[in-house]
């Protein structure tokens, strides 16, 4: 293909997917600006591999998720890699952003849509559990594609989505529990 039609293809293609690609990002990073540089990033790859793509029956969204999730799992063990300068930490204000992270920072979280405990439960999943959840309750993946942005078996996924599903049920039982709410109609 000529490179003309390759990217006037990529174009027509996989930038249509930046923004759901963008949410998922901003979701993982939970920082604009890291979101903006995994984006970039992942569509830069992206469009230097678009000549070996295979467009399939469920287009090229996976494809990009996998990039974007491969391209921050890599970045964030290279960065518990790296060593930290004593420099580089303010002794007298490290209480303070440990309280900051430890909150899952909700204060930048941008989900107008969705109830501040729930943000605090998905953002306290840990990560293999929390991209599978959101790829399938945001992003509206199917178990297939999940594991195909995941790089891992669909029972995985599965299992992983169970596990997900059950700690956020324990986790807003507990807090319906602490406002009095009665949990007789959500029994199954």
């Amino acid at each position: 293909m000529q490179p003309n039609a390759l990217k006037r293809r990529f174009e027509q293609i996989a930038v249509p997917q930046m923004d759901s690609v963008y949410r998922m990002a901003r979701r993982l990073t939970r920082h604009d600006a890291e979101a903006d540089d995994l984006i970039q990033e992942t569509f830069l790859r992206a469009y230097r591999a678009f000549a070996t793509f295979e467009l399939r029956e469920y287009g090229i969204k996976p494809w990009l998720l996998r990039i974007l999730h491969n391209l921050y799992y890599t970045g964030l063990g290279r960065q518990r890699r790296e060593p930290t300068l004593l420099a580089d930490v303010d002794l007298h204000h490290a209480a303070d952003e440990l309280d900051a992270e430890s909150t899952g920072g909700e204060i930048t979280l941008d989900w107008d849509k969705y109830d501040q405990e729930l943000k605090r439960a998905v953002l306290g999943l840990q990560p293999e559990y929390r991209v599978v959840l959101l790829l399938w309750a945001v992003e509206e993946l199917s178990y297939k594609e999940i594991a195909q942005v995941c790089e891992c078996p669909i029972g995985t996924v599965m299992s992983r989505l169970y596990r997900a599903r059950q700690i956020l049920g324990r986790q807003l039982a507990e807090f319906a529990r602490g406002r009095n709410v009665s949990l007789e109609r959500f029994a199954e």
